[in-house]
């Protein structure tokens, strides 16, 4: 080998070491930059959040629709509601799951309904009981005269300090908007 080539060959390992790093730099900012952004949902949104969240798909505000909700991880639980005689099956997904999936950054959260019904959730029932927001009742989507597409449910049966007004209150049908404070 030639004095000329072995001079260039450390040259060439050096630069295709610093393009190697380069390119794993971009690949981790743009990874970095993306956990920034939820994709955009492909059928109707039927839930929103807003407020103090990290992750957004839509001006400043994360949409969901069903199949980004069925994407996180699944509950379901039956239990008796003030609305229903018998215990009825709630599937959906934990709050605070929907949380954790925009990176919320408030403590409480304001669950809004389509008739503009509003109640806080407080911090200590998102991370102290499985409230859920359920999508499925009895194996089935929610109309909104089923008091759907979105219920946020508490396990009723699992508690029995659960079973009063207080929580009855937070148990919002016909869900459509969570901000997060």
């Amino acid at each position: 080998m030639s004095d000329a080539a072995r001079s260039s060959e450390p040259a060439d390992r050096g630069a295709r070491r610093r393009t190697l790093l380069l390119g794993l730099a971009g690949i981790a900012a743009t990874r970095v930059a993306g956990a920034q952004r939820l994709v955009a949902p492909r059928g109707p949104t039927l839930l929103t959040l807003a407020g103090r969240i990290a992750r957004t798909n839509a001006g400043g505000e994360a949409h969901f629709d069903q199949t980004m909700l069925a994407a996180l991880p699944a509950l379901s639980y039956a239990t008796r509601t003030p609305w229903y005689p018998q215990a009825r099956t709630f599937t959906g997904v934990r709050l605070r799951d929907v949380l954790a999936a925009v990176e919320a950054q408030g403590q409480d959260v304001r669950a809004i309904a389509l008739n503009d019904y509003r109640v806080e959730i407080p911090a200590s029932d998102v991370n102290g009981s499985d409230v859920m927001v359920a999508y499925l009742l009895d194996d089935q989507p929610m109309r909104v005269r089923e008091k759907g597409p979105l219920v946020v449910i508490y396990p009723f049966d699992a508690r029995r300090e659960l079973r009063t007004a207080v929580y009855y209150s937070r148990a919002a049908w016909q869900l459509a908007r969570i901000e997060v404070k």
